[in-house]
């Protein structure tokens, strides 16, 4: 039973990064993320659940485990929950499939999105700053720590800051009110993902 979302690091492995990602799960669960994501993509179902099931082991009471937009090999690994995207399955079909004790949490990019995501046990964010994360896709502009600010205020559930967020930001993004920061490339292609997990993790705190 996963509980409210913790404070701290929201750690993404998007199968970007030339480590494989359960190296990088392994990594950030010793940094001491709260949270690590699963979002890899390109890997087909079976492949997602193998991973999934492995990472399961590796977060076990240290670290959630969260699965991106698939909330059926969710439940099949016994991950914490999922994060959904807004062209994803709805949150709503989300939480028939796993259940009242999962966490649920969707994307969202405008006043309109939170507001309608309200229900679910956490939003996304962002992009706060500009992010490498996503080569050539249509992004919004930038909201900055102020429309993040806005974001805060205007949710009723806790929200995660995503886009651009490094070590040197992560206390404005804390103090703006964020329960947490998500990071991708940041850590994903970090030299010791361990070592800059736990960075961002002090970083956040102070």
């Amino acid at each position: 039973m996963p509980g409210p979302l913790p404070a701290g690091v929201y750690a993404i492995v998007d199968g970007s990064a030339a480590r494989p990602p359960l190296d990088l799960v392994g990594a950030f669960v010793r940094g001491g993320a709260a949270v690590v994501q699963l979002r890899l993509k390109q890997a087909g179902a079976g492949e997602l659940l193998r991973v999934a099931r492995e990472a399961r082991k590796l977060c076990s009471g240290r670290t959630l485990l969260l699965l991106n937009d698939r909330p059926d090999v969710a439940r099949l690994a016994e991950a914490d929950g999922v994060h959904l995207g807004q062209d994803d399955l709805p949150w709503k079909a989300a939480r028939a499939i796993l259940g009242p004790q999962a966490l649920i949490g969707v994307s969202t990019h405008s006043d309109a999105e939170i507001d309608a995501a309200q229900g679910v046990d956490y939003i996304g964010f962002g992009p706060i700053f500009t992010t490498p994360s996503k080569p050539g896709a249509a992004l919004p502009d930038p909201h900055g720590l102020e429309g993040l600010r806005r974001a805060v205020h205007r949710s009723t559930v806790p929200v995660v800051a995503i886009g651009g967020i490094g070590i040197d930001s992560a206390r404005q993004v804390a103090a703006a009110g964020a329960r947490c920061i998500a990071a991708i490339a940041h850590l994903c292609n970090a030299t010791d993902p361990e070592a800059a997990t736990r960075a961002m993790a002090e970083a956040f705190k102070r």
